[in-house]
């Protein structure tokens, strides 16, 4: 997911946030603006993208946490494939989100 999320635009940031001593935390990719987090779980692996809920998602990549009002997340099983390209777009269009937001 790194290496998708950084070709979708290479200026994103990736920091660790939320650390406590008995949770190493979880990635936060960001640009201006927080983009996603990368959570994992025993049976899946999760991207929440913060404003979710106000992007368009064609290829209907979102398929969890769809009855928030500002998240929505993607979550991946094991042997589960992605469309990479149709992941990249959301992202550039969370980006893009962000720097209109900024604008602001």
């Amino acid at each position: 997911m790194r290496q998708i999320i950084k070709e979708a635009d290479p200026d994103i940031v990736e920091e660790w946030k939320w650390v406590k001593p008995t949770n190493p935390g979880i990635p936060v990719w960001s640009r201006n603006g927080d983009i996603c987090t990368g959570e994992t779980y025993k049976n899946v692996v999760k991207l929440t993208f913060f404003k979710g809920a106000s992007l368009k998602d064609p290829s209907r990549l979102f398929n969890s946490s769809l009855e928030g009002n500002a998240r929505r997340a993607i979550d991946l099983h094991e042997g589960a494939k992605i469309d990479e390209e149709a992941l990249k777009a959301l992202i550039r269009d969370a980006v893009t989100l962000n720097s209109s937001s900024a604008r602001r």
